[in-house]
């Protein structure tokens, strides 16, 4: 007999009740009479098709389940881990299907919410991220590399900017390269809960990294943090991302430094920029961003180096300020002002109103770092300037400049020789 699907065995009903013959209902299914009256007798006597009226096995557990859902809390679902814990704990002998099936019609999946489509207007946000790729040839060696993707959202240009690692130096010096390849900061930048960008909590009520909140107000731009868990937030760089592994994966080639690897990526970028189409404006994405570039706010004049520590100091009566251990001069027109010390990859910036306005090299041996030119210069109104040197004072530094002369010992004994 032919087993019959939903559709057939409503089609069948519905002919039945119009009294169309059976030889006919079997006809026009393409089934035998038998199928057909078979079905008739079963609606006659009220039978129910399917599982629908039969008892489940699993619910026999099903407080344990309930049990088991309460714990689970929010967190993702998984099913198989429920039927093993239910056959170790509760000695159930029942499938994995039995659970699924009893799952659907106890919990039924929540109605799903529509989203609203909004594209971003040119030059308001870029969505930026981290892709890891491990094992990459490098110089010889096997490197695990990242790339810092960010994506313009309204012409979906890209920049991709390749690094070894992804501390604080990393996160900012990258943005600074991606910004450049860009032409221009957007207002806002959407970013993920890396704690190189949020150091505590998660999303717009999250706490922005001191470095990153520093960084943003130099480049102006405004930190949109995601909400936790919605990878949607930021779909079109995890799109980006996507793309990458299987376009331009870099485990597939053999680089002799980061540099050829990151030139190579920059050409791939544009290559792709002038093939795809932008979904919004309908020309290529390299068009499109021809056009939006020109509303990006333009870079600062003098870009911030990445730094990983920053403090604000106030600046002593001997033109010095403190920082990791160590003293560093500054123009002695700042004295008695507050100024922002920032510790870079191989440098000590000093700012004032956003500023530079002293660099000394970082974790030095010496622990007072002078610049005798912050000591130069004419008095202003509220700070006088200091005395000038003596002969004295001029001929110590001019010793704490000259290299120190190695000498042979039999000289010294030559000399005492002499003396005597």
């Amino acid at each position: 007999m032919s087993k019959l699907n939903l559709e057939a065995r409503m089609t069948i009903q519905t002919l039945a009740e119009r009294r169309v013959a059976v030889r006919e209902i079997a006809r026009l299914l393409a089934v035998s009479e038998g199928a057909v009256r078979y079905q008739i007798k079963r609606m006659e006597a009220g039978a129910v098709d399917g599982r629908s009226g039969q008892t489940m096995r699993a619910e026999a557990v099903s407080e344990a389940i309930a049990y088991w859902r309460e714990r689970q809390g929010d967190g993702p679902l998984n099913l198989a881990a429920l039927h093993e814990w239910l056959a170790a704990e509760h000695g159930y002998t029942g499938s994995l299907r039995s659970i699924q099936r009893y799952w659907r019609r106890a919990f039924p999946a929540p109605a799903v919410r529509a989203r609203r489509r909004v594209e971003t207007p040119p030059g308001a946000q870029a969505q930026v991220d981290w892709a890891h790729f491990p094992r990459v040839v490098v110089g010889g060696e096997r490197l695990d590399v990242l790339a810092l993707h960010m994506v313009l959202s309204h012409s979906r240009h890209e920049a991709v900017v390749w690094s070894l690692g992804k501390d604080q130096l990393a996160w900012l010096d990258c943005h600074t390269q991606a910004f450049k390849r860009l032409g221009g900061v957007t207002a806002t930048v959407r970013v993920d809960n890396e704690k190189t960008a949020i150091v505590r909590g998660a999303g717009a009520w999250g706490t922005i990294n001191t470095s990153y909140r520093r960084y943003a107000a130099v480049m102006r731009f405004h930190v949109d943090a995601c909400a936790p868990r919605q990878p949607q937030a930021k779909g079109k760089v995890e799109r980006q991302i996507r793309s990458q592994r299987f376009s331009a994966d870099p485990s597939t080639m053999c680089w002799r430094d980061l540099g050829e690897l990151q030139a190579w990526s920059d050409e791939h970028a544009e290559r792709a920029a002038r093939r795809r189409r932008c979904p919004v404006t309908g020309e290529t994405v390299w068009e499109s961003w021809q056009a939006e570039r020109r509303l990006l706010t333009p870079l600062p004049e003098t870009l911030p180096e990445p730094f990983d520590v920053v403090h604000t100091r106030r600046v002593g009566v001997d033109a010095l300020v403190s920082f990791e251990g160590r003293q560093y001069s500054v123009p002695f027109a700042h004295l008695g002002r507050t100024v922002e010390v920032r510790g870079c990859a191989r440098t000590v910036q000093i700012l004032a109103d956003n500023a530079v306005i002293a660099t000394h090299p970082r974790h030095t041996a010496s622990r007072l770092v002078l610049d005798p030119a912050h000591y130069e210069g004419p008095s202003t109104s509220q700070v006088l300037a200091p005395p000038p040197l003596g002969r004295m004072g001029r001929r110590m530094q001019q010793l704490a400049h000259e290299p120190v002369v190695h000498r042979s010992i039999d000289l010294y004994a030559q000399l005492l020789e002499v003396a005597r």
